[in-house]
């Protein structure tokens, strides 16, 4: 009995462990051009709010209902602070998710209505010559 249970303890913390740092990080731009000459180096990072709303704002009924981002994320609004996008090579651009686990709270304070989610976009580009 104890051997079965010490076994459902493991692959419960394998599952959930898996699951929490599954899909953090999401990759929405990654270039990989060799190029001879690069005049510079570009890289950055920010802290933006990637906060959600349900689509249908119910209490409850809003945990099982799509939500939508209030913030539109794209890459080249971070790519253009590193010039003119013709002269990028090697883009890459991620946004770091793993604050919204600890800030799932606010889901379930505001009863699925929303969630508040503090997210880091990171991005880096060689500039060509």
């Amino acid at each position: 009995m104890s051997r079965t249970m010490h076994f459902h303890g493991v692959l419960s913390l394998i599952l959930s462990s898996t699951l929490i740092l599954s899909g953090c990080t999401k990759t929405l731009i990654h270039d990989d051009v060799k190029h001879a000459q690069t005049g510079a180096h570009c890289s950055g990072s920010e802290g933006i709010d990637d906060s959600s709303l349900a689509i249908l704002p119910i209490p409850v009924v809003a945990f099982f209902v799509p939500h939508w981002n209030l913030h539109d994320i794209k890459a080249d609004d971070y790519l253009k602070r590193c010039g003119e996008s013709t002269k990028l090579i090697n883009r890459n651009v991620e946004i770091n998710r793993n604050w919204c686990i600890p800030a799932g709270l606010t889901r379930i304070i505001s009863l699925g209505i929303w969630q508040w989610c503090p997210a880091i976009v990171s991005w880096d580009a060689d500039v060509k010559a």
